[in-house]
């Protein structure tokens, strides 16, 4: 494989005592990369102890209402000269040194674009999480086209940037990540990519620990967001509704949790997939709903022009 210059970025707000922790993992990899971007909201939230850290480190901090999770990362791409642009959030760790070497292998075809890793769960997942994780994110590997749909339907165009790696040349040529986005920037441009007849890799053997036990009421929120972003691009998401693959996980997890003797688990399950889809629901009609309940609906008051 050739040498390819590789930055890797990562939007970062109110970073944990845990953060220095992905910078050293980070340090170890057996593939380094030629910069570590951070984008930092809130300089009053950065610890600038953490600014000499490791080599080739970069940090750059913008006001809150500057943060786009389209936008922000389309600033960054624009500003980096790299081949490769890696995408990570801050509560990604590797979870060992080949997290790069792996996630850069799964470029094994021309007409690849995007590269996204395997989620694992924390050791303080719930067991919802865990299976979660296990059903979005399984241990065998998969290159997918726009010709994929009628097998994976939804899934066809499923990347994350928690942690994903997007060939810069055909990043550009495609337009790249929305100028603004409230959620999903990633699914979008990867249903724009491979519209354009690119594909996209998900490689399992690139692991990051990653995971999160949201109430039910931070169900709610992250997916009035999700179903915003697609509503406001049909162009990628008409054709491929969500319902279908999120009825199919309620029911392997419910399955799952029974099989493990977790039968009252089911009862948190049904509580959280119900705010899910009603969160989601009332995002994907947002249009028609009244400013303040969007502003009481959203993780994001600022996209909609609400303080």
């Amino acid at each position: 494989m050739e040498t390819r210059k590789v930055d890797i970025i990562i939007p970062t707000y109110r970073p944990g005592q845990d953060f220095p922790e992905l910078l050293r993992r980070l340090s170890e990899q057996t593939v380094q990369p030629d910069r570590i971007r951070i984008v930092n909201t809130e300089e009053s939230f950065w610890d600038h102890g953490w600014d000499g850290l490791v080599p080739r480190l970069e940090v750059r901090h913008i006001k809150r209402e500057e943060f786009d999770h389209g936008g922000t990362r389309r600033q960054e791409a624009e500003r980096s000269d790299a081949d490769i642009l890696v995408f990570m959030t801050q509560d990604a760790l590797p979870a060992d040194r080949l997290l790069l070497q792996n996630l850069l292998s799964g470029f094994s075809e021309e007409e690849i674009g995007a590269v996204y890793a395997r989620q694992l769960p924390g050791k303080n997942a719930g067991e919802i999480e865990k299976i979660t994780r296990g059903f979005n994110y399984p241990p065998f590997s998969c290159v997918k086209g726009e010709e994929d749909v009628l097998t994976y339907g939804i899934k066809t165009y499923f990347c994350s940037n928690v942690c994903a790696a997007y060939r810069a040349d055909i990043y550009r040529q495609t337009g790249g990540f929305e100028k603004k986005a409230i959620f999903n920037e990633d699914m979008i441009y990867v249903g724009h990519m491979l519209q354009q007849g690119w594909k996209v890799a998900y490689t399992a053997d690139a692991k990051v620990i990653h995971s999160h036990n949201y109430t039910a009421v931070q169900q709610f929120h992250r997916n009035f967001d999700l179903g915003v972003s697609q509503a406001e691009h049909p162009e990628v998401f008409a054709a491929v509704p969500s319902e279908g693959e999120g009825m199919r996980l309620v029911k392997e997890t419910a399955m799952r949790l029974v099989r493990k003797g977790r039968p009252l688990s089911v009862i948190t399950l049904a509580w959280q997939s119900a705010a899910k889809y009603l969160g989601y629901s009332l995002g994907k009609h947002y249009r028609s709903l009244p400013g303040f309940l969007v502003k009481r609906c959203t993780t994001d008051p600022g996209y909609f022009g609400y303080r």
